[in-house]
């Protein structure tokens, strides 16, 4: 059924089963296991939007879910301080890639890839204001009147609503991850391959990284 057609209440009662069935709320300290780095970075049924210098010695990838609420904690607490101390500085690139538990969070990204090169900013302000719209009772006006803030207008939001093409591909990163990389909650990470199940704090990505270049 195109998204832009299924009755609202689904897309609420899909996001709160979603927020309810997220990762605990903080990872665990050591990687609960490993997959490989070619095979992760392959080629998928979406670009990655990369974040820092390709040559970065560590490579950090999130599958996120936009109606996570423990997603929307790390993109809003820790990533700015992941991004001054490695991102900006060539230590580390950041790919976040698609991983939705619910047709909401579907709809959402698929509108954020829409923007092109401002999907990344999209992403952070879909999830700095996610209570206005992923717990909204009319979340999909939600969604669009948060999107407006990016000058996506109404013709276009119901547009891409309507794109099986995406919609399918959104849905083709989230099965593949799934699938070859035992991806079953958000947010999880993977750090030059080593996987990591929930939230991570300032402190610990600190050592997490570290130890990687160390390795190096």
């Amino acid at each position: 059924m195109p998204l832009a057609f299924m009755p609202r209440r689904r897309f609420l009662v899909a996001a709160a089963c979603a927020l309810c069935a997220a990762a605990p709320a903080y990872a665990d300290k050591s990687p609960s296991g490993k997959v490989s780095v070619d095979e992760l970075m392959a080629p998928n049924a979406l670009p990655d939007v990369v974040e820092g210098a390709a040559s970065a010695p560590v490579t950090i990838v999130e599958y996120a879910s936009m109606t996570c609420s423990h997603c929307a904690a790390f993109h809003h607490d820790v990533y700015p301080e992941l991004k001054k101390n490695y991102i900006d500085t060539g230590k580390a690139k950041f790919i976040l890639r698609e991983f939705p538990l619910d047709p909401l969070a579907t709809a959402a990204f698929m509108l954020a890839r829409e923007l092109g090169d401002k999907r990344d900013a999209a992403v952070d302000l879909l999830f700095s204001q996610q209570k206005n719209w992923a717990f909204s009772d009319k979340p999909l006006d939600g969604l669009a009147n948060v999107l407006k803030q990016t000058g996506l207008g109404q013709e276009k939001f119901e547009a891409v609503l309507k794109d099986q093409a995406l919609y399918e591909n959104v849905n083709k990163v989230r099965n593949r991850a799934a699938e070859k990389f035992g991806v079953n909650s958000t947010p999880t990470f993977f750090v030059n391959g080593d996987k990591y199940s929930g939230e991570i704090g300032v402190e610990d990505w600190d050592k997490i990284i570290q130890s990687k270049i160390a390795a190096k």
